[in-house]
């Protein structure tokens, strides 16, 4: 089979021919039809540090897909032959006090498809039954391809309770964009989502109805604030762009009491004056990946009740053309890149 293989210990993926997975009595073999292209890969590609601590040489990347169940393994039940899917990028054991107990998104001997585990590059993933998601028919392979990211999305921005809550985003990457649609469907007041990359606030604008898009390197939060008709602050606030500045920014114009889902991570150590939010009562809490398997549930009904995030994908390529659809991601310019195999 055709697969982007992570192949040496240096920058860029290479196109290869990888044997198709044999799969176990608990798997199942899954034919991809599209994948999405995600920044933990644009990591993988780089080859950074990140990367060269993480990732073992050689690796099939991508954790992104959607396909169709072309085998199943004989323990397998539940699930046939010809079923669309996507899939749980986050394989978990079943030892762990997390897991028993049902958490099975925080179990730290987690491993990742493309990451740790080999992944869904290829025409064919072999992946755990357990991590499979059945596509419903109004949902299309490209959008259950970038059913991971929404999840992140879906995870972080309904951490809390938003409904007549005033949100902040800090980050418009597509993750971000689809935390503000993600909010606005739940009923938010006001959203808004900040950057300084003016291409991805204009992306925001076009995805998202009805949110208000700050460069804050040209607009002052606290005019928006006081423009917005807010007598304190937002309630809430999801950073998304693993920004100290960004961070520091969203504290300052939280209410008393507010609350930050922290999905961004800034790179190597930050400085925090923990003062500030000790004073301000304000909580945090710290997302990773979906929550396993309530986001899927959450994101699908939503997506079948009127969430719509298809404009966020900007570049719909065949996988040929992978270089260009990385190059896309890279240069700040795009918002999700997703590769056909079809």
């Amino acid at each position: 089979m055709k697969a982007l293989e992570k192949s040496r210990p240096e920058e860029g993926l290479w196109m290869v021919q990888a044997p198709v997975p044999e799969i176990g009595p608990d798997e199942v073999l899954i034919r991809v039809n599209a994948t999405g292209i995600c920044g933990t890969d644009i990591h993988i590609w780089n080859w950074d540090d990140w990367a060269q601590a993480t990732v073992p040489v050689p690796m099939i990347t991508g954790h992104e897909f959607a396909g169709e169940i072309v085998e199943i393994g004989r323990n397998v039940t539940g699930l046939s032959v010809g079923q669309r899917c996507s899939g749980e990028g986050h394989v978990v054991g079943t030892e762990s006090r997390q897991s028993r107990s049902g958490r099975f998104h925080l179990d730290p001997g987690t491993r990742g498809i493309g990451v740790n585990v080999q992944g869904a590059f290829a025409e064919y993933l072999r992946l755990p039954a357990f991590n499979v998601v059945p596509l419903p028919d109004d949902i299309p392979d490209e959008i259950g391809a970038i059913l991971d990211p929404l999840g992140n999305a879906v995870h972080t921005a309904l951490s809390f309770d938003l409904l007549g809550e005033d949100v902040l985003i800090t980050g418009a990457g597509p993750i971000g964009i689809m935390a503000a649609a993600v909010a606005r469907h739940a009923s938010a007041r006001h959203v808004v989502i900040t950057d300084i990359n003016p291409d991805r606030l204009k992306l925001a604008q076009q995805v998202c109805r009805n949110v208000r898009t700050v460069d804050v390197g040209r607009e002052d939060l606290r005019d928006v604030i006081h423009d917005l008709g807010m007598k304190q602050g937002f309630d809430v606030g999801l950073e998304m762009s693993g920004s100290q500045q960004a961070l520091d920014q969203m504290v300052d114009s939280l209410i008393m009491g507010g609350k930050i889902a922290l999905l961004g991570i800034p790179p190597g150590k930050s400085p925090v004056d923990w003062s500030r939010i000790v004073f301000k009562a304000i909580t945090i809490k710290g997302v990773y990946g979906r929550e396993m398997f309530e986001t899927w549930y959450k994101m699908i009904a939503m997506l079948q009740n009127g969430l719509d995030v298809s404009r966020v994908i900007t570049h719909r390529l065949d996988v040929s053309a992978f270089k260009d659809g990385f190059a896309a991601m890279k240069s700040g310019q795009s918002g999700k890149v997703v590769l056909n195999w079809r």
